[in-house]
């Protein structure tokens, strides 16, 4: 029994070293990289939503079903979003590899999700 704790513990802080090193890998964008980054992309949580970032300014939403227009900018080196939902607002981007984080300005909670081609073109 003993040994079956041990090697939870072992594989919890195992876990948590992995987590925290890829936390610290995450590079802060600027506003003229996010532009560079998310133009004619999508970001997903690869299930159950994503957002569509067209060229034109166009933010294309997917979620549960779901399908609203609306618009995104970079504005202070921050990523916005305007919905007309109550998380609507600017946003730190973070990338490391595809993976990007979104921190909001104020308060709400952090976007994290997968960069990628879309999966349509509608």
């Amino acid at each position: 029994m003993k040994k079956i704790l041990m090697i939870i513990a072992a594989a919890t802080i195992a876990s948590i070293s992995v987590s925290a090193v890829a936390a610290e890998n995450f590079q802060k964008l600027s506003g003229a990289q996010i532009r560079a980054k998310i133009i004619g992309m999508q970001l997903t949580d690869e299930v159950h939503w994503r957002y569509v970032y067209d060229r034109d300014g166009r933010l294309r939403s997917y979620s549960m079903g779901t399908k609203k227009i609306g618009k995104w900018a970079v504005e202070k080196d921050e990523l916005c979003l305007y919905l007309k939902e109550p998380d609507d607002g600017c946003y730190e981007v973070s990338l490391s590899g595809e993976r990007i984080e979104m921190k909001p300005s104020g308060a709400g909670l952090t976007l994290e999700g997968v960069l990628q081609t879309p999966a349509d073109r509608n």
